[in-house]
């Protein structure tokens, strides 16, 4: 149990606050590529889910996400049909699954969190990344965490169906940084090109991922602790919790002929605005190397190594838009 009631009581003020936010995409979010990995519309197909309650969604949260994947010559298009034939994936080079939920927790973020995922859905996605294909897997705090638990542990991750926290931060993001170690090196964080290299990425609080041995880990804990209620942005004295010490927010491995990416967060990977002030993702002054992160990520799920798309000139570097 928490022995320190004020942590709760400051945890439940701050993610209330969140939890009652306005959240809008940041359609003006625009990042600096210097070489596409294409050219436009001629790279591997990206389907992101939207056939689970994906609380991300490719002209939603996700708008950002899919615009940078848009601009690195990728064509993206929203799943929306549930994957019951392996038909749905023959021409899919990577497929993006984010915070996917039971229609039982939609509007009810309560124990259990039953997986929305058909056994014979997994099993289609397990075979197809065993034969070649990629999947980037993410699954925020509590409920999403213990919604992608099924589908996590048929590649070895196992999701802890809770809010993951620095515990010296009083609000988001947690800053892994390379020099800290929490951004352990990987193909991700080095990229393809020397300018990729990336050594600090920033998440906006989320789940923690026990990983297992034939994994990568790209971002680590080194402290903090995660918390896991039995609804949703609620925590008392007595809320269960573990040192997050042993656990990691992000890992990749690879799985028969194909590849499979896990993360415990979600707005890492796009652009958003609460209340019309705070930055979360791309935008977020905390968060400027994420977009390059993301792009890396993409990379390696899809195996390119040389890029074919325009050399921009004077590409510059993204500002994060002053938004206090």
């Amino acid at each position: 149990m928490i022995k320190n009631p004020l942590l709760s009581i400051a945890l439940t003020l701050f993610l209330g606050q969140f939890l009652l936010a306005q959240e809008i995409c940041d359609t003006s979010f625009l990042f600096p590529i210097r070489q596409s990995a294409y050219q436009t519309a001629s790279g591997p197909l990206i389907l992101i889910d939207e056939a689970h309650n994906n609380a991300h969604t490719m002209h939603g949260r996700f708008f950002a996400f899919g615009k940078l994947l848009k601009q690195d010559g990728y064509r993206v298009l929203p799943l929306i049909t549930p994957i019951l034939k392996p038909e749905l994936l023959q021409s899919c080079g990577i497929l993006v699954i984010a915070n996917a939920l039971d229609v039982s927790n939609l509007g009810n973020w309560v124990l259990p969190t039953p997986s929305p995922f058909s056994k014979e859905e997994i099993q289609i996605i397990k075979d197809w990344v065993k034969n070649g294909g990629s999947l980037l897997l993410i699954a925020d705090h509590m409920p999403f965490a213990g919604a992608a638990s099924k589908l996590g542990k048929a590649f070895g991750f196992e999701f802890i169906n809770g809010f993951a926290f620095f515990v010296e931060e009083s609000w988001p993001p947690m800053v892994f940084a390379a020099d800290s170690g929490m951004l352990p090196p990987s193909p991700i964080t080095a990229g393809i090109k020397e300018y990729e290299q990336v050594k600090r990425v920033a998440t906006f609080t989320g789940s923690a991922i026990y990983v297992p041995d034939l994994a990568t880990p790209v971002l680590s804990f080194l402290d903090g602790l995660t918390l896991q209620p039995d609804t949703a942005w609620i925590f008392y004295n007595w809320t269960p919790w573990e040192n997050l010490g042993r656990y990691h927010q992000g890992a990749i491995r690879s799985f028969g002929k194909g590849k499979v990416a896990v993360f415990g967060e979600a707005d890492m990977f796009t652009a958003l605005i609460v209340n019309d002030t705070i930055a979360v993702g791309f935008n977020s002054p905390y968060a400027n190397q994420n977009a390059q992160f993301t792009l890396n990520l993409i990379h390696w799920l899809d195996g390119v190594t040389e890029y074919q798309g325009d050399i921009r000139n004077n590409p510059g570097s993204h500002r994060s838009k002053d938004l206090k």
